[in-house]
């Protein structure tokens, strides 16, 4: 799929170096999934019901993801206690990354009155957004990413990518 102008923008003002802490209290940085694919969903409020329907989507497809290579990133504004809750409430076994401040949210461009649009972005091993999913509705998103992400796989090992 074409990446937009305005994509293309918003990867190279994304901060790959901006360290944000996930649910346990450990840094994580974009930087650190070089050479992976990324599902990095950003989301309004943890423990909501959307973002929770959403969370535990993402978490039933984990293996899958997993199996081609790509880390799924939950975001919010929430901090990392809040994090740590939510994600031991639900079993995740994915990052969810405190972005207290907006700063990556604003740097794609989804932070809006103080939270995170549910957004999610497909990030490819050479660190390039793949593919914007805006105004996502959380049933059934996590199933849209892991077959766009399969078709990315599939694309790729036709091209000898």
């Amino acid at each position: 799929m074409p990446v937009s102008t305005d994509e293309r923008r918003l990867l190279d003002q994304a901060p790959a170096e901006l360290e944000l802490l996930d649910q346990l209290g450990e840094p994580v940085k974009l930087a650190d999934f070089a050479g992976r694919a990324v599902a990095l969903f950003f989301y309004p409020k943890d423990d909501t019901p959307g973002c929770t329907i959403e969370g535990k989507e993402f978490r039933d497809l984990y293996d899958e993801f997993a199996a081609l290579d790509c880390a799924i990133v939950g975001v919010s504004v929430d901090p990392v206690a809040s994090h740590r809750a939510f994600a031991e409430k639900h079993a995740f076994r994915f990052q969810l990354l405190a972005d207290t401040e907006g700063q990556l949210a604003a740097a794609f461009g989804v932070l809006r009155d103080g939270r995170a649009e549910r957004t999610t972005f497909v990030i490819g091993p050479a660190g390039r957004i793949r593919r914007t999913f805006r105004e996502v509705s959380p049933r059934g998103h996590a199933l849209q990413v892991l077959n766009f992400v399969r078709s990315l796989r599939q694309s790729q090992m036709m091209i000898g990518g």
